[in-house]
C-alpha cells in the first residue's frame, strides 16, 4: 500500500510552517529569486521551496470563504512526468514518492509539458540548471520518518498516513461534516489518482486546482509506445518489398533491364 497525504484546507492556518519546514530539510536558501519559469502553478524555482501556500478569498454559497491551499507535487499513482522522461529520471517508488535523479536528466524538459499540473519547474536562473519538484521526503520515509512538511503542521491540517486509509478517513470527515466541506476528495480520481488528497469548504476549482480527467494521462502515452513497434515491423517490411522490387528490375532481365532492340553494339 503506498503512502499519502491528506490536506484539510479547513484546518489550515496559513502559517506557512510546512514551507520553512521544507526549505530546511532540503537546505535551500532562504531568500527568493524572480521567478522565470514556465510552469502554470511554479511552486518552486532556484531560491524557491518545493512547496507554498496560496491564498484565495472568495464567495461560495453567499457566504465570503478565506482558505488556504497547500500546492506541490502530487505524487501521481500514474506520474505522466515518469511517462515522458526518456532516459528514466523519475520514478515511482512503491511508497508513493515520485523521484528525480539529476544524474541522468538531460534537461530536455518534457516532465513539465507532461504534468497534468504544472508542477515541474526549471532553474532558469542556474547556470547548471536542474528540473526541481518536491520528492515527498522520499529520504525520510525511507527511515520510517513523515514528510517535514506534515511533521511541522501545528493545526493538524496534514495527516500522513496509507492513501486507502486517508481516503477513507476524508470520507468519513465529509459524511460527519456535510457543511463544512464539499463532497468531494480532490486527488481520490484525478488522473487516476494521487498520493496528496484535498478536502475543501468550496470547489475546488475556485482554488484554482487544474479541472482534469480520471483517466491517467499515461493510457495515451502507453498506447502510442505499445503501437511503435507494430509500426516500425511495418515500416521494415514495405521498405523490405520497395527494396527488393528495385533490385530486380535492376538485374538482367529485369523490367528495367534494355531489350536486345535497344543493345547497341559498341564498335570494336
Amino acid at each position: 500500500m503506498s503512502k499519502g497525504v491528506l490536506y484539510d484546507s479547513t484546518k489550515c492556518i496559513g502559517c506557512r510552517a510546512c514551507q520553512v519546514a521544507c526549505k530546511q530539510w532540503n537546505e535551500m536558501p532562504a531568500e527568493t529569486t524572480t521567478n522565470t519559469g514556465s510552469c502554470e502553478n511554479p511552486p518552486q524555482v532556484s531560491g524557491y521551496t518545493l512547496t507554498k501556500i496560496r491564498f484565495n478569498e472568495l464567495e461560495h454559497d453567499g457566504k465570503f470563504h478565506w482558505v488556504f491551499t497547500k500546492i506541490q507535487c502530487m505524487h501521481c499513482e500514474h506520474p505522466a512526468c515518469a511517462e515522458a522522461c526518456l532516459v528514466g529520471a523519475f520514478q515511482k517508488t512503491p511508497e508513493g514518492a515520485v523521484v528525480y535523479d539529476d544524474n541522468k536528466c538531460i534537461g530536455c524538459r518534457y516532465c513539465m509539458v507532461a504534468c497534468p499540473f504544472g508542477i515541474p519547474c526549471y532553474e532558469w536562473d542556474d547556470p547548471t540548471p536542474w528540473v526541481r519538484k518536491c520528492s515527498f521526503c522520499a529520504d525520510r520515509q525511507a527511515v520510517g520518518l513523515k514528510p517535514a512538511c506534515v511533521t511541522t503542521c501545528p493545526t493538524g491540517a496534514l495527516k500522513y498516513g496509507e492513501r486507502d486509509d486517508l481516503i477513507a478517513e476524508a470520507h468519513q470527515r465529509i459524511a460527519a461534516n456535510r457543511d463544512k466541506y464539499v463532497d468531494y476528495i480532490y486527488g481520490e480520481h484525478e488522473v487516476g489518482g494521487t498520493s496528496w488528497l484535498y478536502l475543501s469548504p468550496v470547489p475546488f476549482e475556485k482554488l484554482g486546482m487544474p479541472v482534469v480527467g480520471q483517466e491517467a494521462v499515461t493510457v495515451n502515452v502507453e498506447r502510442a509506445v505499445g503501437a511503435v513497434p507494430p509500426v516500425l515491423v511495418g515500416v521494415a517490411a514495405v521498405m523490405s518489398g520497395i527494396y527488393w522490387l528495385v533490385k530486380r528490375r535492376q538485374q538482367p532481365g529485369g523490367e528495367d533491364a534494355p531489350s536486345k532492340k535497344e543493345q547497341v553494339e559498341v564498335p570494336k
